[in-house]
């Protein structure tokens, strides 16, 4: 099966200058968990609700202050819509994370790849395996 198929589409990004406090506002309002961070027209990081605890809120800095740059996980990890299924769950075990941004050939981020779009569109078998590989610790 090929990622177009199991990815959840029209996924928004953010700008490294979004205030933390509108992030986590889009996160709730969106039911989401992560959103990648662009800037000129590259994706650059990628900002998790854990980065905004363990980076924001654990800093004891001032959140109303904060911006996306402060929390974010730089570089990216991503994959292509028209990639197998299994190559972009090799990724997520390698990297161990849970979400991938999706590209199409004009290197643009159509979409995002979660645990739980492949547990809708994969075995149980292959669900079961991929929460174990990427919930180890890093």
């Amino acid at each position: 099966m090929k990622v177009k198929r199991a990815m959840h589409k029209g996924a928004m990004w953010i700008s490294p200058e979004t205030p933390l406090l509108e992030i986590a506002k889009t996160m709730e309002e969106h039911d989401i968990g992560a959103l990648p961070v662009g800037e000129n027209d590259r994706l650059v990081g990628m900002v998790t609700d854990r980065d905004i605890v363990c980076r924001g809120v654990a800093s004891g800095g001032d959140l109303s202050k904060m911006k996306a740059r402060d929390v974010m996980t730089k570089g990216i990890t991503y994959c292509r819509e028209e990639h197998e299924i299994h190559e972009a769950l090799d990724l997520m075990q390698k990297h161990k994370i849970r979400r991938l941004p999706v590209i199409n050939a004009s290197k643009r981020m159509v979409g995002i790849l979660s645990l739980g779009d492949v547990s809708h569109a994969t075995t149980q078998e292959l669900t079961f395996e991929m929460m174990k590989a990427v919930s180890g610790h890093h």
